[in-house]
C-alpha cells in the first residue's frame, strides 16, 4: 500500500531545528544536557541555524512529523545522537522514516509508537538503514507482522523489541532467526493460541523475557520433552490477564531451564484463591522461581508456602492430587492441620461502667474513639461530655487506672478485655 500524500505535517528537520535552537533549548553544563553542535560542513544554502544545542536523546513526540526533510542536515547535525523518540507523530511512510534513521549512525533506540503505519509496506532497502538499533518500539502502530520480520532480519544486533497494542492474533515464523533478541514485549495483542506463542522460541532462540501481559492466553499445549528446547534462556516470563485456567499450565512452566521470574497476576485459575493462598500455592508449585509477580520469594516463604500447600491437599482424593504434592510429601512428611486460631481484631467488649456510686453493664465497640464513648455514656452516667474524666481499668494489670485522656484516641489501641472497668468521674468545677 502507498503512503496518502500528506501536506500538513512537518518534517523531521524543522521541528528539531525549532525544538533545539538555542534560543528554545539553550546550552548548559551538565549531564544530558545539550550539546552544541555545529556541522563541519554545512548544506548549502540550509535554512537551519547554524548551531543547535542538540543532546543525545531526541525527544520529538507529539510534534505533527510526516516527512524527514533535507537529509544532508539530518547528517550534518545528529552524528552524536543514540536515541530518538518519534512516538505520537504522522509518520506512515517507511521511505521517510528509514531517511531519517539512516542519517543518525550511532542511533541505538527508536521509538515509533503511535504512528500510523497500518497497511504501510516497508521495502528491504530501506529497512537497511535500521541496522545499527538495537531498541525498537512500534507500539500501537499495526505494523505487518511481515514487516517485524523484515527488520529482524536487517538488523544484525537487535536486542529489545516492543510490538504492544498491534492486534496480532497469529504471527508466521520465519526461515531466518533473530539470535541476538532478549527481550520481546507484546502486550495487549489478541495471542490466545499456544501454537502462536511458541513460534517465538524459534524465532528468538536467545530470547531473555517474554512479556505477554494482555493476551488471553488459553493455555501451555507443549509437554516436558519440547517446552526446554523451545525456550532455553527464558529467564522472565510475564502472563497477566492470561486466560490460563489449569494447574498443569502453572507445572509447565517448571520446564524451561532457565526461568527465574513469572509474572501470573489476574487469571481466571486463581479467582476463587485469597491473595495469600494464591501467592503460597504459586510459590509451592515453582521451586526454581526467585521472583514471583515483581517480589523476591525468601527461603522462609518458599517453606512456609510449600508446608501450606501439603495442607492444603491434605483431604483431597488421591486422583485429584497435583505432582508436586508428591514431592513435597518426600521432602516434609505428612503434616498434620494446623490448628484454628482467630487472630481478627476484636470488635466489643462487655466492660462495667463505674460512676460514683452507680455501676452498669455496658456493651462497647471497640473501633470508636474516647470522644465517641463519652457520648454513648452520657445517657448512662447523665453527664455532658464535657462534665467527665475517662480511667480504664485492666483488671489483669498491676497498675492503676489510665486516664482516657485524648478524645481523637481509638478504644482498640487500650487492648480493653471483657471484664475491664470504666471509671466516669465528674469534672469539679
Amino acid at each position: 500500500m502507498e503512503p496518502p500524500e500528506d501536506m500538513e505535517g512537518r518534517t523531521f528537520v524543522e521541528v528539531m531545528s525549532e525544538k533545539y535552537s538555542p534560543e528554545n533549548f539553550p546550552y548548559r553544563r551538565g549531564p544530558g544536557m545539550g550539546v552544541v553542535v555545529v556541522p563541519t560542513i554545512g548544506p548549502q544554502g540550509s535554512p537551519m541555524k547554524d548551531r543547535l544545542n542538540l543532546p543525545s536523546i531526541l525527544v520529538l513526540n507529539s510534534c505533527g512529523i510526516s516527512r524527514a526533510g533535507d537529509q544532508a542536515e539530518i547528517a550534518a547535525f545528529c552524528a552524536h545522537v543514540m536515541e530518538l523518540d518519534l512516538s505520537h507523530n504522522k509518520l506512515q511512510d517507511w521511505h521517510e522514516i528509514s531517511k531519517i534513521v539512516s542519517n543518525i549512525p550511532n542511533l541505538e533506540f527508536l521509538n515509533l509508537s503511535s504512528n500510523p503505519l497500518a497497511g504501510m509496506t516497508l521495502e528491504p532497502r530501506c529497512a537497511e538503514g535500521f541496522s545499527r538499533v538495537r531498541r525498537l518500539v512500534l507500539n500501537n502502530t499495526q505494523v505487518s507482522w511481515d514487516t517485524v520480520l523484515l527488520l529482524t532480519r536487517e538488523i544484525p544486533e537487535l536486542e529489545e523489541l516492543f510490538l504492544c497494542l498491534n492486534e496480532y492474533s497469529s504471527v508466521s515464523a520465519s526461515s531466518v532467526a533473530c539470535p541476538t533478541l532478549r527481550l520481546l514485549h507484546i502486550t495487549d495483542n489478541s495471542l490466545k493460541d499456544w501454537a502462536e506463542v511458541r513460534k517465538f522460541g524459534s524465532m528468538f532462540p536467545s530470547l531473555d523475557t517474554l512479556v505477554m501481559a494482555n493476551n488471553n492466553l488459553a493455555s501451555i499445549q507443549d509437554d516436558k520433552d519440547i517446552l526446554p528446547r523451545l525456550f532455553p534462556n527464558l529467564r522472565s516470563i510475564n502472563l497477566h490477564n492470561s486466560g490460563l485456567t489449569q494447574w498443569e499450565d502453572i507445572e509447565k512452566l517448571n520446564f524451561f531451564p532457565k526461568l527465574e521470574e513469572v509474572r501470573l497476576q489476574g487469571i481466571p485459575l486463581l479467582q476463587t484463591y485469597t491473595n495469600a493462598e494464591r501467592r503460597s500455592l504459586m510459590i509451592a508449585q515453582l521451586p526454581s522461581i526467585a521472583v514471583l509477580n515483581g517480589s523476591v520469594v525468601t527461603d522462609s516463604e518458599r517453606e512456609d508456602a510449600e508446608r501450606f500447600f501439603i495442607r492444603y491437599y491434605l483431604d483431597y482424593p488421591e486422583e485429584e492430587l497435583p505432582y508436586r504434592y508428591h514431592s513435597l510429601i518426600t521432602k516434609y512428611g505428612r503434616l498434620e492441620p494446623l490448628a484454628e486460631i482467630d487472630l481478627r481484631p476484636r470488635c466489643r467488649a462487655q466492660v462495667e461502667v463505674h460512676c460514683e456510686e452507680k455501676v452498669e453493664q455496658l456493651n462497647i465497640r471497640l473501633d470508636q474513639t474516647v470522644a465517641e464513648l463519652k457520648k454513648q455514656l452520657t445517657t448512662v452516667v447523665q453527664l455532658s461530655t464535657n462534665s467527665m474524666r475517662l480511667y480504664y481499668i485492666d483488671k489483669c494489670s498491676a497498675f492503676g487506672p489510665e486516664e482516657m485522656k485524648y478524645n481523637t484516641r481509638a478504644l482498640h489501641s487500650y487492648s480493653i478485655q471483657d471484664g475491664d472497668e470504666i471509671l466516669v468521674v465528674p469534672k469539679t468545677k
